[in-house]
């Protein structure tokens, strides 16, 4: 049975969802994500997360009790939010950029529903070991990094870069299932009840 309405086109998302056994219904809820002048990284993931749930609560009206479910995830390097890369160029500047060192993901999680907004901010570091130009080049023809925030996707060809992780991989992949799950939990939707699959 259908739990949640998910306000996001990433397939990743739909794939974390389907891991932890949520039935969903797919709902586009265009936003503008601008960040504001000033914005911190943190500010604007959470920011965009529940922009992009009461977008998707909007859409639907209030005919279906469902709650719509919001995600974001940025990428932030030294205070630097890593957007998706636009062509090789800028993809090879970002995992130079990123070769060698750590730097942060931020994925934030909203879900609303007619009465209630609540949300949750996963913040984890990765670090990545060198990569070489070759490598980059290589990397951007496999098609990975096009559409990934900083330019990588570590459930795919880019986990060859990770040397280590603290924090959540499914935060780092674009949805944190922890955080996810206790948000759930909250709208008494639980994954792991009998028959809940």
């Amino acid at each position: 049975m259908t739990a949640i309405y998910l306000a996001s086109a990433s397939p990743r998302r739909r794939e974390l969802l389907e891991q932890i056994g949520v039935e969903y219904r797919l709902i586009h809820a265009a936003i503008d994500e601008t960040p504001r002048p000033a914005e911190a990284p943190a500010e604007l993931v959470q920011r965009l997360a529940l922009a992009k749930a009461r977008a998707g609560l909007a859409v639907k009206g209030h005919v279906d009790p469902l709650p719509v479910l919001g995600a974001d995830t940025l990428v932030v390097l030294d205070d630097r939010v890593l957007g998706k890369p636009a062509d090789a160029a800028a993809a090879d500047a970002m995992l130079a950029a990123l070769s060698g060192r750590s730097h942060e993901v931020l994925s934030a999680v909203a879900l609303v529903d007619a009465g209630r907004e609540r949300q949750a901010l996963s913040a984890s570091r990765v670090w990545f070991r060198d990569i070489t130009p070759a490598e980059r080049a290589a990397y951007w023809a496999s098609g990975e990094p096009a559409d990934k925030a900083g330019g990588y996707a570590i459930q795919g060809l880019g986990a060859l870069f990770v040397a280590r992780l603290e924090g959540s991989y499914s935060g780092v992949m674009g949805l944190p299932l922890f955080e996810t799950a206790r948000l759930l939990q909250e709208f008494d939707i639980h994954p792991l009840a009998p028959g809940a699959a």
